[in-house]
């Protein structure tokens, strides 16, 4: 039987869990790979987020609608509603995996409006002139 997401030392299995998957995916895995220099840093300050979200703990610090709108303009404009679909769908695969319980409901729910309001962040950033495929 799976136990429910409980502290810290959870969200680092499932963070690292997850971003294993992350790299090793052709279609996701290169916009991670190619921008992320610190792999450890980086999880480091996701665990951060996620508890901080998860717990109310004030660990996090930063603006990640800031880093993927300019994660966006660095891969010019192909940040788009089918990578952050194939990110969600990871997350949920590999949270269930792991877990079971409420707060993996809760997480399930907060990623899903946070790949919502990112993805109106990035959208939001390209102006009122930009058009896309999508449009």
């Amino acid at each position: 039987m799976k136990k429910d997401i409980q502290n810290r030392a959870d969200l680092s299995l499932l963070v690292h869990a997850f971003y294993s998957k992350i790299r090793l995916n052709e279609e996701i895995g290169p916009v991670f790979n190619e921008t992320i220099k610190d792999w450890d840093s980086h999880l480091e300050k996701l665990i951060d987020f996620w508890e901080s979200n998860l717990f109310a703990v004030r660990k996090y610090v930063g603006n990640p609608m800031l880093v993927h709108a300019k994660l966006d303009e660095q891969f010019k404009h192909t940040l788009d509603p089918t990578l952050f679909g194939l990110w969600l769908n990871l997350w949920f695969e590999t949270i269930e995996e792991l877990f079971e319980g409420e707060n993996v409901e809760i997480l399930k729910r907060r990623a899903r409006k946070m790949g919502t309001v990112l993805l109106v962040a990035i959208y939001e950033n390209r102006g009122p002139g930009y058009s896309d495929s999508m449009a």
